[in-house]
């Protein structure tokens, strides 16, 4: 008897073991926004200090409703903060908040990255913050990031012009945005990539809102010359969530700080101060930008495929895309720019493969 049960929990064991390893699988509307993003080529950096201190309504916005690649450099993991949820602390929370991010990212389509730098824990002036880091280091670290993932545009979520008045990290992480918003284009300059070419971001913005200028009523009679008004409140079809919506989920997944919020739709609007490069003439910020298969020599031919892939795409039989898809990679492998070569053909095999 005891031989028989023996033999039932181990069959029992292995059917739940095999059922578990079953993948998620995207669907239709997934493979659609897939495609719809392999005809934009345009990359957006948003830098802050720590996990959690991400707008994940813009990274969500930037994903989702531009198309862009979107990315996220945290320049900690966050050891120094609190856990709600265990004991950890320190390095292991920093473990933890990591997981966190990479969570969150995978919801909103933003990709991840990360310095060297240590969460020391709350820090008054930058001084102290880039004295503790090892300036230099981190600089580096960010100068490298620019380099590889080869930005448009780079978004700061805090202020560089205010040291002292809040967390150190925070106005640290714009300060050396700024200053490697230069050196990334600088061929004295060098990184620890082992490609290390020379990239110049066209503008940087500061990601305000009314909280930097302390109520709602300073940030309406501010001057708004400068800035750009980005309306994100979009609702996605192919989803059936909105922005808003999205960006909680994201933000829900930093649950060691005890974040949240419930989603919302409708009207939302996200304001960005320019800083540096090329002012948007148009009020957009990839204005002057070719985000086409045009921006690539060689590139024509393969934008004219992959838009009929997209306008001819049908929902109720994804496989038919297939063709044009497998036509195009060939394209792409033959393509001198081993930048958009590389993303591009990752992109495309991660859809055939779905």
């Amino acid at each position: 008897m005891k031989k028989i049960i023996s033999v039932l929990l181990l069959t029992i064991f292995c059917f739940t073991i095999t059922f578990a390893q079953v993948p998620k699988k995207p669907t239709s509307g997934e493979i659609y926004q897939s495609i719809q993003k392999l005809n934009f080529l345009g990359t957006v950096l948003y830098i802050a200090a720590h996990p959690d201190d991400e707008n994940t309504r813009l990274i969500s916005y930037f994903a989702n409703d531009v198309k862009a690649r979107t990315a996220y450099l945290s320049i900690t993991r966050g050891d120094g903060g609190q856990n709600l949820i265990g004991s950890e602390l320190s390095e292991l929370l920093g473990v933890i908040r990591t997981q966190e991010l990479l969570a969150a990212r995978s919801i909103d389509g933003g990709e991840q990255f990360f310095t060297r730098a240590n969460d020391f824990g709350y820090s008054k002036h930058p001084d102290e913050t880039l004295n503790m880091w090892n300036k230099e280091a981190i600089l580096n670290d960010v100068v490298a990031t620019i380099r590889k993932l080869k930005p448009d545009v780079i978004i700061n979520r805090f202020n560089h012009r205010t040291p002292g008045t809040t967390h150190g990290h925070h106005t640290s992480s714009a300060m050396l945005s700024i200053e490697a918003f230069d050196l990334a284009s600088d061929k004295t300059y060098k990184t620890h990539l082992q490609n290390d070419a020379v990239w110049q971001p066209k503008r940087l913005f500061f990601n305000t809102s009314w909280w930097f200028y302390g109520s709602e009523e300073n940030c309406i009679k501010a001057d708004k010359t400068n800035m750009l008004n980005l309306e994100i409140g979009t609702y996605y079809s192919v989803k059936g969530l909105s922005n808003g919506e999205i960006a909680s989920l994201s933000r829900s997944r930093h649950q060691s700080q005890g974040f949240g919020s419930t989603g919302s739709r409708g009207t939302e609007t996200e304001y960005l101060e320019f800083l540096k490069g090329e002012f948007p003439i148009s009020k957009n910020v990839f204005d002057g930008i070719n985000t086409t298969w045009n921006r690539v020599e060689g590139g024509k031919e393969i934008g004219e495929i992959l838009q009929k892939t997209e306008a001819d795409y049908n929902f109720k039989n994804p496989a038919t895309s297939i063709p044009n898809l497998i036509e195009a990679y060939k394209l792409i492998q033959q393509l001198k720019d081993e930048h958009w070569k590389q993303l591009k053909s990752d992109e495309i095999k991660e859809i055939i493969a779905a």
